[in-house]
């Protein structure tokens, strides 16, 4: 046996550390390695270029709410109403996405305070199918809104998702009106209705409840618009503008009120909210 196998051989034994997977991780936007436990710290924004990463409600809850917040009940539908299935059941699809996030679906409420103004938030989350709207997700919309009126205060929304759930067809696009008439509640009683606009937020959400705040907030680099840039490309026959339906394009030609970075997001919303509420007069 050659000296190097002799090496080789008894490296091999020697017993190798455990070393978690996640420790590391690239930035997707600038490819910088970032240490895991560093990003979550920053927010789950990159140091270096600012590229803000999609996070889910439980982060969301923790970033903007004060201690002491509640998590409202998600209201119970009906699964699988057209009994669904293309390459899998939808009821496993179901299934495998519950297994995988802590909420039973892509929208989940909490009810406390946001730097000490009374509010209700709520936020999709796009790991679960990718925060498609469904009848679980018009339906806990509608109870959010309908905890804020019973509260007598506002109602903040962090939207994240691709559009109308595909697996409930027109029932998940019949969700749109019934969302639209969500937010006329709110403006009828006169509390205030904030839209947070996160990356990506598409489709029939874009087309109903996240374009109907009374303040509408993007995060920095946050995809928004209803189709896609390639549909709309091939429909028009012309070369979009660079930046297009990313918040900044959005901010500078009047779609979007403000684009604030995710560190100074909760003072916005504080500020926003103290502004906005229905004052009692004496």
């Amino acid at each position: 046996m050659s000296w190097l196998s002799k090496v080789r051989k008894s490296l091999s034994s020697l017993a190798k550390r455990d070393t978690p997977d996640n420790l590391w991780m690239k930035c997707p936007n600038c490819g910088e390695m970032l240490f895991s436990r560093d990003f979550e710290a920053n927010l789950s924004v990159c140091p270096r270029c600012g590229h803000h990463g999609r996070i889910g409600a439980k982060a969301r809850f923790d970033q903007i709410l004060d201690p002491g917040y509640a998590v409202l009940a998600s209201p119970k539908v009906a699964e699988n109403p057209l009994n669904f299935r293309d390459t899998k059941k939808y009821a496993d699809r179901l299934k495998a996405a519950r297994a995988a996030n802590p909420y039973p679906d892509a929208l989940t409420h909490a009810f406390g305070t946001i730097g000490g103004a009374k509010a209700v938030l709520g936020v999709q989350d796009f790991a679960f199918m990718g925060g498609s709207m469904g009848m679980a997700v018009g339906e806990a919309f509608v109870a959010g809104a309908g905890r804020a009126l019973a509260e007598n205060c506002g109602y903040v929304i962090c939207t994240a998702a691709g559009g109308a759930r595909m697996q409930e067809g027109i029932l998940s696009l019949m969700q749109m009106p019934k969302t639209t008439v969500a937010t006329r509640r709110l403006a009828a009683a006169g509390l205030p209705y904030i839209v947070v606009l996160t990356d990506p937020t598409t489709g029939g959400v874009t087309a109903s409840y996240a374009m109907l705040g009374d303040v509408h907030i993007a995060e920095p680099g946050a995809l928004i618009g209803f189709a896609g840039q390639r549909v709309i490309q091939d429909t028009i026959r012309e070369k979009l503008p660079d930046g297009f339906q990313r918040a900044e394009y959005l901010h500078a030609h009047g779609m979007v009120d403000m684009v604030v970075h995710r560190q100074d997001l909760k003072g916005t919303l504080a500020m926003l909210l103290g502004y906005l509420e229905r004052k009692e007069v004496a």
